[in-house]
């Protein structure tokens, strides 16, 4: 079985949305936010003190994006990743860390600069610069999304879920205004997913039962 530590939309739902989408079994715990504050017995757990933790069998991994392409190669062959023989092999391993790095990144330092730190040390131009470069980085997906329903080999694959991911981010942040008209397109078809929402049930049922706020809890590392 497959454990899964998870805060309300945070990274961890990059997880949890591909486990619903590969219909593995899995058993999901949620953690208030921010977990190394508020549940300190988790550092012992996770010394990072970050979501998402997954453990599967001997397997410990804390990087979502990585836990997507792990969880592809462990139900391989699976349509939701692209093998080493398809032309689109490397567009989608770019993608899929494209949506953790280049666009989920900058977020985390809106969110830090405009919410997180106490008054005195918010600073709002340094929350709006890196609202840009998030604008700036999502502005290049336009052109191939006009052209194509997802980011590569002609499907769905788990590129999309961690880009996806980052859409829904910046949905809670405030920056979906700043979407393009593909872009928001391609997030609306995300959305339609039955993955995706039984995702977003699957993390809202758990927090009831565990006693947990259901109130989006983005982390910002």
């Amino acid at each position: 079985m497959i454990i899964l530590y998870h805060c309300m939309s945070a990274r961890s739902f990059r997880a949890l949305w591909m486990l619903e989408e590969l219909s593995l079994p899995y058993e999901l715990r949620m953690l208030p936010f921010p977990p190394r504050v508020l549940a300190r017995w988790y550092l012992d757990i996770n010394p990072l003190g970050t979501i998402p933790l997954m453990i599967s069998g001997g397997t410990r991994m804390t990087e979502s994006a990585a836990i997507c392409q792990y969880l592809c190669a462990l139900s391989a062959p699976t349509h939701l990743q692209v093998e080493p023989a398809e032309a689109d092999y490397g567009a989608y391993l770019n993608f899929l860390h494209f949506g953790e790095a280049t666009l989920t990144f900058p977020q985390t330092l809106v969110l830090r600069y405009s919410h997180f730190e106490p008054d005195h040390r918010r600073q709002p131009s340094v929350a709006e610069d890196y609202a840009k470069w998030f604008q700036a980085r999502l502005r290049t997906l336009e052109p191939l999304l006009s052209e194509q329903q997802y980011l590569c080999a002609g499907r769905f694959t788990a590129a999309d879920v961690s880009v996806g991911y980052a859409l829904l981010l910046a949905q809670h942040v405030g920056l979906a205004s700043r979407f393009t008209p593909a872009v928001q397109a391609y997030w609306q078809r995300l959305q339609q997913r039955d993955a995706y929402h039984r995702a977003l049930r699957a993390q809202e049922a758990a927090a009831h039962a565990q006693g947990v706020s259901t109130v989006a809890s983005p982390d910002t590392r």
